[in-house]
């Protein structure tokens, strides 16, 4: 990382990655008694962490539910979370809980004995307690619109941030493209050829919401701004124009 005059370079923990894709995401597979099914829009999360789904009457997710002894058949929830932005490998993690459900209201409730999230750094059993403390990062529901703005207005931009990456990260690069926001720093995704890699941008101080975000971003520009353009970018500019 090129800057080293920031002071924060926290990252989300593993319970709060886990609780923001339990937050964001739109659907959820869920693999019970052998069988496997697929919901879309049916999932909304307690503040505990617990996961509510929603299913239709003739669900053989809740056949085995109303029939299982005691009511709570064992199952796995899995989770992905996508890129907002166009990148290769656009899956940045994945989330499995495992657990059983209870029919409550109307609906399956699913109370989680095991949390794994497995990111690109590899996979981590998370705590239950700090998952059921854990709140999802304040700007996951904006993290999409946040990112696919700056990916098609401010192309510019991003290749200005660029400047605040080690030369190293950016040999051989073809393409820069916003990975993921949080409220502790930006992530880009450094495409190559044949491979790539992703480098973060740590904020100065956290972000709580957008427009602590857009100071944040300021601070970051304003740093590339003073910085020197990377030789191995000004290559590539260079041979492009050609």
């Amino acid at each position: 990382m090129g800057d080293d005059t920031h002071g924060w370079t926290a990252a989300p923990g593993a319970a709060e990655r886990a609780r923001s894709m339990l937050a964001t995401a739109w659907s959820c597979a869920v693999t019970a008694e052998g069988s496997r099914e697929e919901f879309v829009g049916a999932h909304s999360v307690t503040d505990d962490g617990r996961v509510l789904l929603q299913v239709p009457e003739d669900s053989p997710l809740l056949v085995t539910a109303i029939c299982a002894p005691r009511g709570e058949p064992s199952a796995v929830l899995e989770f992905a979370d996508v890129a907002p932005v166009p990148v290769r490998s656009r899956i940045r993690a994945r989330l499995w809980l495992a657990g059983w459900f209870s029919v409550r209201e109307g609906h399956l409730a699913f109370q989680p004995t095991r949390v794994v999230l497995r990111q690109p750094s590899g996979a981590v059993v998370v705590d239950l307690d700090d998952f059921a403390a854990a709140a999802p990062d304040p700007l996951a529901g904006a993290e999409a619109r946040l990112l696919t703005h700056l990916a098609d207005c401010h192309a510019d931009a991003v290749e200005r941030l660029t400047r605040l990456v080690d030369v190293g990260s950016l040999h051989g690069a073809v393409r820069v493209r916003p990975l993921a926001v949080d409220r502790h720093g930006l992530t880009l995704r450094i495409e190559r050829v044949r491979a790539g890699g992703d480098v973060r941008l740590p904020f100065h101080a956290p972000a709580d919401d957008v427009g602590q975000l857009t100071e944040r971003m300021h601070v970051l520009l304003s740093q590339a701004t003073a910085a020197s353009c990377p030789r191995s970018l000004q290559r590539q500019r260079a041979d492009g124009d050609r």
